[in-house]
């Protein structure tokens, strides 16, 4: 009798529904458990007991901590990626797609602290600690490129004035980064009220002057 086949855990697509299911679980476990108690705090154990399932099936979905902690951070930055990415899409003019950029980072942060959390703690520690990084991480995962191309589009368009595009996406994104780590320390500051001035702030970075 020809032995049963086995599910590649590392591939999605090879996943049964039910499999899929029990996976998201135990990363929304998992994101609880870093946003509440911090990354180096986070175990298996407590996962597994938020979850309602024993460790060792955490471990048939995930074969240690680092493989499922990895997971979870692709997901959320996944989330939080896809979120920006389709409100600058629905902008046509390179300058409403820049200022839609700043808003929506603005926005998703403000709506899923418990993914600021996990995105701080997993790259403050940084697989060691050996280079602490900001909350927004505009330096990491590709969002100071995107901005820059933002940026390089208007100017093409003649929609902005003429500047380096890494120093000024950074210093942009930079600034967000800034706002988020200030609001996680102090959950009583008004977004809101400081998207508008970072709109503001952008803006007057990046517009024609003539």
């Amino acid at each position: 009798m020809a032995p049963r086949r086995t599910a590649d855990r590392t591939d999605p697509e090879a996943l049964t529904f039910t499999e899929r299911a029990r996976r998201q679980q135990i990363v929304e476990c998992t994101i609880d458990s870093i946003a509440t108690r911090g990354y180096p705090a986070t175990s298996l154990s407590a996962i597994a007991e938020e979850a309602g399932i024993s460790k060792a099936a955490v471990l048939y979905h995930f074969s240690s901590k680092d493989n499922l902690t990895q997971a979870t951070l692709a997901y959320v930055l996944e989330r939080f990626g896809a979120y920006v990415s389709e409100r600058v899409a629905r902008e046509s003019d390179p300058r409403a797609a820049v200022v839609a950029y700043v808003r929506a980072m603005i926005g998703y942060q403000k709506a899923n602290r418990r993914h600021v959390r996990v995105i701080t703690e997993m790259l403050l520690d940084d697989r060691g600690g050996t280079r602490l990084k900001n909350p927004g991480s505009h330096d990491t995962g590709g969002l100071w490129q995107s901005l820059a191309e933002l940026l390089a589009e208007g100017q093409k368009a003649g929609r902005l004035r003429a500047f380096d595009t890494r120093t000024v996406a950074l210093a942009i994104g930079g600034a967000i980064d800034g706002v988020i780590a200030h609001w996680l320390v102090h959950p009583d500051v008004d977004l809101d009220a400081a998207a508008d001035e970072l709109e503001r702030f952008t803006l007057n970075a990046i517009e024609r002057r003539d």
